[in-house]
């Protein structure tokens, strides 16, 4: 296999944490993934940002040179926002604000092969990623709760595009309520991973299914980003294993490390203190 590269694209964000008690905190789907892809490789970031974040966003990038924001459209339209609240050591989505997608489409490079992944994002953006992405050797999706429930049809047109999709349970139900496995096959799926939280997460692939249990049993600070963070570990880990099968269980174990990093702190503080050894170290244990 020829040298690949890792490629994210979806939402920037302001993020209102714990009911409006934490506001204004970065996050957004693709920054989650891409601060935790970057702690193993290089990874380019595609995504949309208003001049209202814009400065906060590149510095912090600027933490974290293996993140390519060259790939990131500067708008006049407000910054995605996203609020939650808190139930059960868990965040309650509370609804969002996504004008930006209106006047944004992803700037992607033309026949890119090397690998893909569309994070959370308005479902038509989604689908105009993966479109454009068409030439992934690996194209992997994830779903969000709120816009699995408005827009199915959308959702169903995703999994149609791509190889790989990450969901939790409750989206799975949203989407048709089957089994993991009889889900995969029947979206023709290489590869689905099922999000668990506290339990860690599984993945199913026509060689079977194999479970990662999360890697502490401490009481997450913030879940926010969790699910991205796990999809940028697994999948930055599993391309430097050059996308063998035999080493996906490693690359899981990464991506559970990864969300637990993510998870230890507000917000991006856990894996902006993260280094590499502590990925490491987490996914040894």
């Amino acid at each position: 296999m020829a040298l690949l590269t890792l490629l994210v694209t979806g939402s920037i964000a302001l993020d209102s944490l714990r009911g409006g008690l934490v506001r204004d905190e970065l996050g957004g789907s693709a920054l989650y993934f891409a601060l935790a892809a970057s702690l193993l490789q290089r990874v380019r970031l595609v995504a949309p940002v208003g001049r209202d974040a814009e400065e906060k966003v590149f510095q912090r990038l600027r933490l974290r040179p293996r993140i390519d924001a060259s790939g990131i459209d500067v708008l006049e339209a407000p910054t995605y926002r996203w609020s939650a609240g808190e139930e059960g050591g868990r965040n309650i989505d509370l609804g969002s604000a996504d004008a930006i997608y209106d006047s944004w489409s992803p700037r992607l490079p033309r026949r890119y092969r090397g690998w893909g992944f569309i994070g959370s994002m308005r479902p038509d953006r989604q689908n105009e990623a993966a479109r454009a992405l068409a030439a992934a050797s690996l194209l992997a999706a994830d779903a969000m709760r709120s816009y699995v429930a408005a827009d199915p049809p959308a959702v169903r047109a995703l999994l149609h595009l791509c190889h790989w999709y990450f969901a939790n349970e409750e989206e799975l139900d949203a989407l048709g309520g089957r089994g993991p496995e009889q889900f995969r096959r029947a979206y023709e799926l290489r590869g689905l991973v099922v999000k668990r939280g506290a339990l860690g997460a599984t993945v199913y692939t026509e060689l079977g299914q194999h479970h990662e249990p999360a890697r502490v049993q401490t009481p997450a600070v913030d879940t926010t980003g969790a699910g991205d963070a796990l999809a940028g570990g697994l999948l930055a880990r599993w391309l430097q294993l050059r996308g063998d099968p035999q080493g996906l269980p490693e690359a899981l174990r990464y991506g559970v490390a990864a969300a637990t990093l993510a998870s230890s702190g507000l917000g991006q503080r856990g894996l902006l203190s993260a280094r590499r050894s502590d990925l490491e170290s987490l996914a040894a244990a």
